[in-house]
């Protein structure tokens, strides 16, 4: 495949090779010959002097291909230049012009097996070397990485490339490592003058090794023994591309009013504005007519702000056109169609998202292994005599080498649970995985989120040398890209608002805007530039242009069209199809059978052998988890054995019997139940590795049930033979191990049952709530609670489907079909002195007239129609299930799309919405602003009605503060593992009202961890040091008098902007501040922070709601909000946005600081324009050492003097001060041999200054008089009952605006009552139909879980919020979020309780019952409400996490339920268990005041199977004979058609009540008992958030500080002594 053209035009900005020689015929080529691989590297390192360090160099020509070749400041790699040089940036010209006297050139060798004219060919280029060995020692550029290669024709120096030497014969040699390290363009030490020096010495042996190695993986020899090689669709091309979508990019917030008035609002929009009202959402245009292409071997990045449109174009790049409306013009791989390519060649086109998503608990071998694996290439397609294990191996050590991850090859990916690899060895993972797919096309979309400038630039050097080694088209989008990143990139597309601004070569996208009539400001990276000219406040206009320039993205798209760029974007495009075309014809050429298809690389029996190794690597990686799990099993085991501990074999054990058995199915089925969490959270990541082609969602989904059958084994060993046998169930073999099998297949067809439900659904609410319902299903119609003769005919039917059903009844007939059941009171009837066995019966159902024994087959023939004849008819129906369900998962999986498409959309709350949204919303027309409805700042919304003089006046109305904060000698030592570990060692500085300070440092040096520490929000560990406001030791106010920005923007979703900041102002300004000022201050915070467009929007979550920068500016504003007194911190403000809205963040910081606040922020690596905006700064290296603190200085002078005078490089007049600090210091770099910067600190006069100064400001300001900033000593500002009003207010808003969970909520109830109610209609007097109103209750209490697994998140959220945010800053205190948590909950569950009742309560028991009954019952109803409530609360109180709690519910309500006198009546209960466990069962109480009123003076009529038939004693009749029993035990008896007497067990319901022990005189007692019960969750709630939230520590030092006080006073008495 040729990668030239060699008719293509010399001139021109689109040169005939990729945008980058050294990269193209360098890298691409690998398979070159041996020495000039290594003489290339080598030239490459000795190809600089000093002029070259201050990166000026100008290459005049070169012969290669007769391209000229500029390379751009700063850049590692050569680029060619545009021959339109008249196009090139002033800046440049000036650079260019400064560069030329000291060019430097080298000679290199480069082959190239496609154009044999230049085989071995070294080609000849120039130096202007004095003396070659002048600077023999500078092997590296000083940046730390190689510089390019550079040419120019001045004399031929040819003769003086380094001979190879013998191996041995110099101090080093060139290893495996220097290469790759060449080849990657990884960032190494840079050496100073006596740095070691890379020698290239290596044997015959080993450069044929090296090459070998290079050109089994990425080289020509591959290639050309390669099918799949050969038959790659590399190159992109994309043709008046436009992609459309739905939606207004603004909504209303949703309440739970909306489902009643929704309809009367929709009526009065159509009287008033006729048919358009009720239309369809507007379709809208997402990105409109782009085209371009992108070469093998090119990167293109992807710029605009957030909501541009980036996005969308990567993903309709990447084939992904799910959720779109439509798409229009072509996109081609290779030349062939975008259809063609989804159906066949599917790998061949990558979209990664900005989240690394990987299991956690596989270590990064075990990640990258898995994916060569199923993308290893079959036997014609890898070299000869290459196994798949040789293809894998070598491959793993490539990428491992290539991307320096081979030392965390052993550690786990890891996530925010589970401890793994940091932030960026995760992204090298996911390049590594991406790599291995060999994608021709691949799409990163803003990967580097989250990680600091120097992991950012690794990463995009990573990418760079996949794209030169795969030879692939890669797109990236950034939202920060510094000069470094963007040099990286050949060719660059500008989108705002879906249209394009700008496409083409990277070196002449500025001077191209330039054109235009912009001003680039000095020091501005090229693409903050760029994204600057889309934004109306940010660009810069040159003099005289400011008529003449394009505004709208209309106009700039406008302009582009009309622009030589735009005519040279399609001349590239028409060239670059005809390559395509000869490519496609060699690709048809090479196809065979193999290659045809492509999307999957192995069949599909090793795709699914693949996935289950992994899925059991996944559940070992994991064995706390598990470990956890099995013994939660043992431990439930244990308690349901003893409950059921050794069943007697009379009629007494019948009924428990049929419980154990029904308790067996019924837990292990409910443990299925976590299939739910886990095939959700692991969708995300089988969507990516079915894009990436690694195997079939349904080789998956097969996988895991491979995975099920040992772990469901061992599940069902563990419960089965603990319960099994303490019970005393039938001890035959063959029992015991029939009852294992139907067990173990029952539960594997749950587990798959949950999961089919789980692959079918979009979310896990829509799961929950199907779930609920599935559950009672299975539940009630299993036979057990209700009979199958007693089943009303519109249910009936779910037994047929229920697979438990089937599973019950073989396990029953299993057990009793060779079961002689001894009859004995109280089921023998009659009992006295004189009645004998012949003239006794059994009340059990089957029961033979004369016989005190009844046959367990008789028993269960009668009772449940069940016969032992079906046993294994039922195990093959469970199995057929079973294979059902697995099958519907895999049908399920193989459906499953990505998230839709679409741009972000504005929530506002209903009347608050800025009047152009509403009118549009009205109308039903797309914003003027369509992608962003007010994300840039809220664009024309926001800035209508303020003005720059406007801005000034709102600055000088903040508070001011004057109060200085100093701190010196601060340590902060951990525990860690068996020592411990300094984080912070002797810092020391301060923070000055009108300064703003910076906090920087490399990742891990400590910069949030002394943020926390100064803030006094460390809750762990030691901190020692003196912190002073003013030279006084800290008030109690502190932390409410200071604000902090969280790095995390944590705040309530559903408030608005204004009652955010409102929420702050009342809480945290003094109490004697008037509300109303507090409220008027906050409409000048919304002013400053630019936010009056949206202050009526809800804040919501991240794509529904504001974006990253407008969370950022509410996190700033509620600060503000609350007029910190002291200080401002923040953490990370300009995290994760893009440079135009990180240039805002820090321009607001600015104005505050001018208006006299004090603030300290933390930043990662800023641009040197954001730089510029601090006054002064705090540096620290790893280990929490200072490494500079002072003053910045002008162009920060006083920084950079301070490093050049102790050592560090000179630092260049357009370098950025803030990289070249940390690189000075080693920041991030792992091989850093240099000083030790700390140890140069504090030797150096600077800090003996910084000391002085800090002394003088302590006593100064000891001087100034004392003011409530530096003596209040209340803790909180607002008194304990003002805060719990904000707080339930909030709390109510918050549920009022959350109808999802309330309609869930009464949705549940509804379902199951009606649920409950049909199955139990119109429920009748016989004695099953009592027993049919105890499960009625019964069913009634188990709808508590599912609605306790609804509440905890709502609780766990309001806590985390606090948590991390609220408890810090002393708004407010626990006791009130604990009330704000708890009130909401009730009134809306009384209700819920309430439409439970009408709906259970009147059409199934209620029928008849008398008007107390009825009210009783709604009254419990309602305490039933409260308890689950507070009992969901207290576990969630008691939990760290949701998933946590989740698991707890079941383990928690199966205690309450297991032991209130249902499944094991109170007779039956062991005595252990019936003395003391019974009597603190809440449901115990609850249960005998529902049955107590609901069968009180019911009268029971037996049904004819019910009866104990006997005949009565001659001479007497059935009343005599049983007089004396019946007035003793109850019942009935009446003489049978046959002249048998009919014994009926209860005459009433009382009766039948008082076998369960409970009694309808006590329903006021119960009533009461439950109340405690209720009060006595909520006293729980309250104490385990208090623990939770801090006591347990105030616990931990009270002890500490006793123990601390008497060693002192022992000490103090020896010292007298």
């Amino acid at each position: 495949m040729t990668s030239t053209s060699p008719d293509r035009p010399q001139t021109g900005p689109w040169p005939s090779t990729s945008a980058n020689s050294f990269r193209q015929q360098y890298l691409a080529h690998t398979d070159s010959t041996n020495s000039d691989i290594l003489e290339a590297a080598y030239a490459h390192e000795h190809s600089h002097n000093d002029a070259i360090r201050r990166n000026e160099f100008l290459g005049t020509s070169s012969p290669i291909q007769g391209t000229s070749y500029l390379g751009a400041s700063g850049d590692q790699t050569a680029v060619p230049s545009a021959a339109a040089s008249s196009q090139t940036s002033s800046t440049d010209q000036a650079r260019q012009q400064n560069v030329q006297r000291s060019s430097n050139a080298v000679s290199i060798g480069l082959s190239s097996r496609d154009d044999q004219s230049t085989q071995g060919h070294p080609i000849a280029v120039t130096s202007t070397w004095d003396d070659p060995l002048e600077h023999e020692d500078d092997d590296y550029a000083d940046d730390g990485k190689f510089q390019p290669i550079k040419t120019a024709a001045t004399k031929d120096t040819t003769n003086q490339r380094p001979k190879m030497q013998k191996k041995g014969s110099g101090p080093g040699q060139v290893t495996e490592n220097d290469l790759f390290r060449v080849l990657s363009r990884r960032k190494t030490n840079a050496s100073d003058s006596h740095g070691s020096v890379l020698t290239p010495v290596v044997t015959q042996e080993e450069q044929a090794e090296i090459e070998r190695l290079m050109s089994r993986m990425f080289g020509q020899n591959r290639r050309a023994n390669s099918e799949e090689e050969k038959t790659r669709h590399v190159g992109l091309v994309f043709k008046n591309l436009t992609v459309k979508g739905m939606g207004l990019g603004a909504a209303l917030q949703p309440t739970l009013s909306d489902p009643f008035l929704g309809l009367p609002r929709l009526l009065s929009k159509l009287f008033s504005k006729g048919q358009s009202a009720s239309s369809k959402p507007p379709i809208r245009t997402i990105l409109n007519d782009f085209s371009g292409c992108v070469r093998p071997g090119e990167m293109l990045l992807v710029l605009g702000r957030p909501g541009a449109g980036c996005s969308t174009f990567l993903k309709v790049l990447a084939n992904q056109r799910f959720g779109f409306e439509s798409i229009d013009g072509d996109v081609t791989y290779g030349g062939s169609e975008a259809k063609e390519m989804a159906k066949n060649y599917r790998g061949e086109i990558v979209y990664n998202p900005e989240d690394d998503l990987h299991y956690a608990t596989l270590s990064v071998r075990r990640t990258l292994e898995f994916a060569l694996k199923t993308r290893t290439p079959g036997k014609a397609s890898r070299n000869e005599g290459e196994s798949r294990a040789d293809y894998v191996k070598e491959f793993l050590r490539v990428v491992a080498k290539l991307f320096w991850i081979e030392h965390t090859l052993g550690t786990k990916v890891g996530d925010e649970f589970v401890r793994g690899v940091s932030g960026g060895e995760k992204k090298r993972v996911s390049i590594a995985e991406a790599m291995i797919t060999k994608a021709s096309t691949q799409c990163w979309d803003n990967s580097t989120r989250g990680l600091d400038a120097s992991t950012a630039l690794e990463y995009v050097e990573s990418l760079r040398t996949l794209t030169n080694m795969a030879h692939i088209s890669t797109c990236v989008a950034l939202y920060q890209a510094g000069e470094s990143l963007y040099d990286l990139f050949d060719k660059v597309v500008l989108i705002d608002e879906g249209r394009c601004l700008y496409y083409g070569p990277t070196e002449n996208a500025a001077a191209y805007f330039e054109g235009l009539g912009f001003e680039r400001p000095a020091r501005w990276t090229t693409a903050d530039f760029l994204t600057s000219v889309t934004d109306p406040h940010e660009r810069q206009v040159k003099d005289g242009y400011a008529d003449r320039i394009p505004r709208s993205a209309d106009q700039f798209e406008e302009a582009y069209r009309k622009s030589d760029a735009y005519a040279m974007t399609g001349k590239d495009v028409g060239e670059f199809e005809q390559e395509l075309e000869a490519q496609r014809k060699e690709r048809l050429e090479n196809r065979s059978k193999a290659t045809k298809q492509k999307n999957y690389t192995l069949p599909f029996h090793k795709q699914v052998m693949e996935c289950t190794h992994r899925q059991f690597l996944i559940m070992f990686g994991d064995q706390l988890t598990l470990g956890g799990k099995w013994g939660g099993i043992l431990f439930q085991a244990l308690i349901v054995g003893s409950l059921f501990y050794n069943m007697p074999q009379t009629s007494a054990g019948v009924f428990p019997r049929g419980g154990v058995i029904f308790f067996l199915l019924l837990f292990n089925a409910l443990l299925a139940l976590a299939e739910l969490t886990s095939a959700f959270s692991s969708r995300p990541i089988m969507l990516k590795h079915k894009a990436f082609s690694f195997y079939r969602p349904s080789a998956y989904a097969i996988a895991q049930t491979v995975v099920d059958l040992p772990l469901v084994l061992v599940q069902v060993l563990l419960f089965d033979i603990v319960v099994y046998w303490m019970a005393g169930l039938g001890k035959t073999p063959s029992q015991f191990f029939i009852s294992l099998l139907i067990l173990f297949v029952q539960t594997l067809s749950m587990y798959s049952f949950f999961r089919a439900i789980g692959s079918l659904v979009g979310s896990l609410d829509v799961a929950t709530r199907i779930t609920g319902v599935a559950i009672q299903a299975l539940i009630v119609y299993t036979g057990y609670l209700i009979p199958p003769q007693k089943m009303h005919p519109w249910f009936k039917w779910l037994i047929w489907i229920n697979p438990v059903q089937y599973g019950f009844e073989a396990l029953m007939a299993n057990e009793f079909a060779g079961l002689n059941i001894q009859c004995v009171p109280p089921n023998l009837v009659p009992q006295g002195p004189l009645a004998s066995p012949e003239f006794q019966s059994c009340t059990l159902q089957g029961s033979q007239q004369g016989s005190t024994i009844v046959s367990g087959a008789d028993y269960i023939r009668t009772a449940f129609t069940y016969e032992r004849a079906h046993l294994w008819r039922n195990f093959g129906i469970i199995t057929a299930f079973w294979i059902f369900f697995v099958i519907l998962t895999m049908l399920g999986m193989e459906l499953q799309k990505p998230n839709a498409g679409g741009g972000a959309v504005t929530i506002f709350k209903r009347g608050q919405a800025p009047n152009s949204v509403a009118r549009a919303m009205d109308k039903g027309n797309t914003l003027e602003d369509e992608e962003k409805a007010g994300t840039d700042g809220e664009g024309k919304l926001m800035h209508e009605d303020s003005s720059e003089s406007e801005s000034g006046q709102v600055v000088k109305g903040v508070a001011k503060n004057e109060s200085v904060f100093t701190y010196q000698n601060v340590n902060y030592t951990i525990p860690y593992e068996k020592g411990e570990r300094k984080l912070l060692s002797d810092v020391q500085g301060y923070v000055r009202p009108g300064k703003l300070t910076a906090l920087m440092g490399a990742s891990g040096a400590g910069k949030t961890t002394l943020l926390n520490t100064l803030a006094q929000r460390i809750n762990f560990g030691v901190v020692t040091g003196d912190f002073l406001v003013d030279g006084r030791p800290l008030p109690k106010s502190f932390q409410r008098a200071t604000g902090f920005a969280e790095q995390m923007d944590v705040h309530e979703p559903t408030a608005t902007v204004r009652e955010a900041l409102r929420f702050s102002a009342l809480l945290r300004q003094p109490k004697e501040v008037p509300v109303a000022e507090k409220y008027e201050y906050c409409e000048r915070i919304i002013d400053l922070l630019e936010m009056r467009g949206i202050a009526g929007a809800t804040i919501g979550k991240i794509g529904e709601g504001l974006n990253q920068e407008q969370r950022k500016r509410v996190t700033i504003g509620v600060e503000l909000a609350s007029k910190p007194e002291l200080l401002l911190f923040l953490d990370e403000p300009t995290s994760g946005l893009d440079s135009g809205a990180a240039f805002n963040i820090i321009r607001f910081l600015r104005k505050l600081a001018d208006s006299g606040q004090a603030l300290l922020v933390t930043i990662h690596q800023p641009s040197s324009v954001l730089f510029e905006h601090f006054d002064e700064l705090l540096l620290l290296k790893s280990g929490g050492r200072v490494v500079y603190h002072g003053s910045l200085g002008k162009d920060s002078r006083h920084l950079i003097d301070y490093f050049e005078r102790n050592g560090a490089k000179e630092c260049e007049p357009s370098a950025n001060p803030a990289e070249y600090m940390l690189e000075a210091i080693g920041a991030g770099d792992p091989n850093y041999q240099g000083q030790d910067w700390g140890d140069v600190w504090a030797a150096s006069p600077e800090k003996e200054a910084r000391g002085r100064e800090i002394q003088e400001m302590v006593a100064e300001r000891r001087k100034a008089p004392t003011t409530s900033k530096t003596d209040d000593s209340r803790e909180y500002a607002m008194p304990l009952g003002t805060q719990i009003s904000a707080v339930v207010n909030r709390s109510f808003v918050s549920y009022w605006r959350t109808p999802d969970y309330m309609i869930g909520k009464f949705v549940l109830h509804i379902f199951t009552g009606l649920f409950n109610s049909f199955t139990f209609y119109h429920v009748g007097n016989s004695q099953i139909d009592m027993q049919s109103r105890l499960f009625s209750v019964f069913m009634t209490l188990t709808i508590s879980p599912p609605l306790i697994q609804q509440l905890q998140p709502k609780f766990l959220n309001f806590r985390n919020i606090y948590q991390s945010r609220e408890a810090n800053s002393k708004i407010y205190s626990w006791v009130a979020l604990v009330t704000g948590a708890i009130l909401p909950e009730l009134p809306y569950s009384i209700l819920a309780g309430t439409l439970y009742f009408i709906c259970w309560w009147f059409p199934a028991l209620g029928r008849g019952a008398t008007p107390f009954a009825s009210g009783f019952t709604w009254m419990l109803v309602m305490l039933f409400e409260i308890f689950y409530v507070g009992f969901g609360q207290a576990i969630a109180a008691f939990a760290p996490n949701e998933l946590l709690a989740s698991i707890l519910v079941p383990l928690f309500f199966l205690f309450v339920v297991s032991f209130c006198g249902v499944v094991v009546p109170f007779a039956a209960m062991p005595y252990f268990w019936r003395s003391w466990m019974y009597y603190l069962t809440p449901f115990r109480w609850l249960l005998e005041g529902f049955l107590g009123v609901a069968v009180h003076n019911r009268p029971v009529v037996c049904e004819s199977s019910e009866f104990a038939r006997f005949p009565a004693p001659p001479g007497q009749t059935c009343e005599s004979y049983t007089q004396e029993f019946i007035a003793m035990a109850g019942g009935y008896v009446q003489t049978g058609a046959n002249g048998l007497c009919e014994f009926c067990q209860y005459a009433n319901g009382d009766e039948f009540a008082r076998t369960f022990n409970i009694e309808y005189s006590n329903k006021w007692m119960d009533y009461g008992i439950f109340w405690a019960f209720c009060v006595f969750n909520f006293i729980v709630v309250f104490v385990a958030s208090w623990l939770f939230l801090g006591g347990t520590k105030s616990i931990k030092n009270m002890f500490h500080s006793k123990a601390k006080k008497q060693s002192q006073e022992i000490q103090n008495r020896n010292e007298k002594a």
